[in-house]
């Protein structure tokens, strides 16, 4: 679907254009006079600026409320005198002249726009008032993941071949819109799935072992044992949170860092940790667990595969437009092949989806330049370099 509605908003561009020419010589004669550009390039840069408009409503769905923000827009890019947004059942929104008389008839004659197929439909719609300027209408339907959701309506005062082919273009672009609409809610339910298979992934193992160095330290040292309840108490919150996709680089690492807390207090001196962070850097957002599972990975790889000492270092500086976070452990390393087919998702049910569940979040979130960067060999030890920009509009923390 990704790539159909890709495909569609392109072929549209064209169409957009060809409005905004059609527009610029219908308001050649009255155009104000002005030095920047032709009457005919200016109406195509309006055109072009209304569409833009008129998209952002419609990116949240086809509803009451996206429909009448967007109605306006759709009418201005026509130039009808009248036009109507609807779904299959009921008029969402009317702007123009003339609603009183018209839009509770609409719906019926829009059967054939609203079957199966779905095709456009030019009817006559003219009323008991001499006055009144709606004598014609075209409808055509508004199609998206292969269903038609509604229709857009534009009324005039005489048949017109123009606007009726403007009006199957305009209702084509509404569709691609409601097509991006699903992308982003199938997008949010992936990050929201792929984020209770990071969850899902906290080993049983984990817990049991985290649960028993407690106990262990109960008689011994039961402040110590109080202190890492909570520590374990707050990990597992933060973990299981139900809100927001994104979180600061501070809370990630302060959760990274209970986590660290238990896993010392079962391997004790067998584990060396270095954290080295700049404080300009905490504030910045990132998708939520996004470095725990490679800080877990590390220790997997690195500590639990040693029989001495191992070493886990943990970096993030201040680069410029970007916070730069280092994760390095002087474990066993990984076959570069086997990496790549991690990466690829085929590493198999043994491997979890740390891995490549972080580097797709990554990429879907600031783009493909800012996927893992990861440095490894057999016996080798892992870098795992992450870059994360300050900035990205729509990406803040809750």
């Amino acid at each position: 679907m990704t790539g159909g509605a890709v495909a569609a908003l392109v072929a549209l561009t064209p169409v957009l254009l060809t409005l905004g020419y059609a527009l610029g010589r219908r308001a050649t004669n009255k155009a104000r006079h002005s030095d920047i550009g032709t009457p005919v390039e200016r109406a195509t840069f309006d055109t072009l600026h209304t569409a833009s408009l008129a998209a952002p409503p419609l990116r949240a769905g086809l509803t009451e409320e996206t429909a009448r923000k967007s109605a306006r827009r759709l009418r201005t890019l026509l130039g009808t005198d009248a036009l109507a947004l609807t779904n299959r059942s009921t008029v969402l929104a009317w702007d123009g002249v003339s609603e009183q008389a018209h839009a509770a008839h609409v719906m019926p004659e829009l059967t054939p726009a609203l079957a199966g197929g779905g095709r456009s439909v030019a009817f006559a719609c003219g009323c008991d008032w001499v006055d009144c300027p709606l004598r014609w209408a075209v409808a055509a339907p508004v199609v998206a993941d292969g269903r038609v959701r509604g229709a857009v309506v534009a009324y005039a005062p005489r048949e017109s071949a123009v606007l009726a082919r403007a009006t199957d273009e305009v209702a084509r672009w509404v569709s691609v819109q409601l097509e991006l609409a699903e992308l982003d809610r199938s997008r949010t339910r992936l990050i929201e799935a792929e984020i209770k298979a990071l969850r899902a992934q906290i080993s049983p193992h984990f817990i049991f072992n985290s649960l028993a160095a407690i106990a262990s330290f109960v008689r011994t040292d039961p402040e110590r044992a109080r202190e890492l309840l909570l520590e374990f108490a707050d990990f597992t919150r933060y973990s299981f949170r139900r809100h927001g996709d994104f979180t600061t680089l501070a809370d990630e690492l302060h959760s990274i860092d209970q986590y660290l807390a238990l896993v010392r207090a079962r391997f004790g001196d067998r584990l060396s940790v270095t954290l080295q962070i700049a404080p300009e850097v905490l504030p910045v957002t990132l998708p939520f667990l996004c470095l725990q599972p490679l800080v877990e990975n590390a220790v997997k790889h690195g500590l639990e595969g040693a029989v001495t000492r191992s070493r886990i270092t943990i970096v993030a500086t201040d680069a410029g437009a970007e916070a730069e976070v280092v994760i390095e452990d002087d474990g066993v390393g990984m076959d570069p092949a086997e990496l790549r087919a991690i990466l690829r998702g085929e590493g198999g049910a043994s491997h979890g989806v740390g891995l490549s569940n972080v580097d797709e979040r990554l990429r879907q979130v600031f783009g493909d330049d800012h996927g893992l960067v990861i440095e490894t060999a057999a016996g080798a030890g892992m870098k795992i370099t992450v870059r994360i920009p300050k900035y990205r509009a729509g990406v803040h923390a809750p």
